[in-house]
């Protein structure tokens, strides 16, 4: 889908890869600019996240690479790059310069607090931010401390992926205009407007300021519960006739106790009662109880065992390549054959390639 468009990737971690990553899966010529060594150490030869792209290695502090580098990005659709602000300048690759050869660069900055503000300069990770930004505070169950999945609230939902989409905007919009734009994606932002969802339950009074009183993360009808195998199965039956289908599974359909879905009065103790009942069996007599109902009640698998589920199989979401688990390409196209992830290439594989394209196409700075 994105084929023709070129973007470059300073080497960083976390959700700048990951969107390098997923620019290459939808078709970009994305070129990753290694360091010569890596910048940590136990780091793999490969990464996953850089399957698809070209790798070159450069020496961001020499001159000659720097100059390279200049025509590489003269030739781009995009930058992506990971740095704490100032970084990039204070290496003569800030967006002034890398714009002034090629006024159609749209410059993806990928910041956790982004360009400015009080916390712009300070260190952090995922959790940090996502707990400032307010996604973080209803990730849990009522007198628990707060634990949202790792990485994929912060680093990819409000980072990686609103770098993706303001880079594809800013694409558009220069080759409409022939002007590009700098990307200011912080990972406070976008998780912060991710949460816009949750915050619309507000309006119908579904959304209160204490964990385990809202719609969505204090329900009998909406938790995660243990089995006797110490496995899990979640449950997240909303609407009322879906409630009342897991409830006839479960026998309950006669409970006074369980006819009052909102109550919130009586969601503790259902949910107390809920967790009785479904640790009383492994997780996958629950599945197979539940199995071809739409009560919304399903098993919690790890990775591999996804990979492994018929429907997650049949779409051929979890391949291995390389010998690694990772999750394919998303989302989908009609007419777009649906492909295995491309390998991913050794630091610094693609230099002689790339050095002679531009030599070729007469690239300068």
């Amino acid at each position: 889908m994105l084929q023709g468009i070129r973007i470059v990737e300073i080497e960083g971690l976390g959700p700048a890869p990951f969107a390098g990553m997923l620019l290459a899966d939808l078709g970009a010529d994305v070129i990753v600019v290694h360091r010569r060594e890596p910048p940590m150490p136990g780091m793999p030869e490969r990464s996953l996240l850089d399957r698809g792209k070209r790798s070159i290695a450069l020496d961001l502090k020499d001159k000659d690479d720097v100059a390279l580098l200049m025509r590489l990005i003269a030739s781009a659709d995009g930058l992506i790059e990971g740095f704490r602000p100032g970084v990039m300048e204070r290496l003569g690759l800030g967006p002034d310069a890398c714009r002034a050869v090629n006024a159609r660069l749209v410059y993806g900055r990928m910041t956790g607090w982004g360009q400015d503000g009080p916390l712009a300069h300070a260190a952090g990770h995922d959790m940090n931010y996502i707990g400032v930004s307010g996604a973080l505070w209803y990730a849990s169950l009522p007198g628990e401390p707060p634990m949202a999945p790792p990485t994929l609230t912060g680093d990819i939902g409000g980072g990686a992926l609103y770098l993706v989409i303001g880079m594809l905007a800013g694409i558009v919009n220069a080759r409409a205009s022939g002007e590009g734009t700098v990307v200011d994606a912080a990972v406070v932002d976008g998780s912060a407007h991710m949460m816009n969802l949750l915050m619309s339950l507000g309006q119908m009074g579904a959304l209160a300021a204490g964990r385990g009183q809202s719609l969505l993360d204090g329900p009998h009808w909406c938790r995660v519960y243990k089995t006797s195998d110490s496995g899990f199965i979640s449950v997240q039956c909303l609407e009322p006739k879906f409630y009342a289908l897991f409830l006839d599974r479960l026998g309950l359909a006669g409970d006074p106790h369980f006819a009052s879905q909102f109550d919130r009065a009586l969601w503790p103790g259902l949910g107390d009662r809920l967790a009785a009942i479904f640790a009383a069996k492994s997780r996958d007599e629950w599945v197979a109880l539940f199995e071809g109902s739409d009560a919304c009640v399903g098993p919690v698998l790890s990775p591999e065992e996804a990979a492994l589920h018929p429907h997650m199989a049949a779409r051929g979401s979890w391949p291995t390549v390389d010998g690694a688990l990772q999750a394919a390409a998303a989302p989908r196209f009609s007419g777009w054959t649906r492909r295995v992830p491309a390998g991913s290439p050794a630091r610094g594989e693609h230099d002689a390639e790339i050095r002679a394209e531009l030599a070729k196409a007469g690239t300068t700075p």
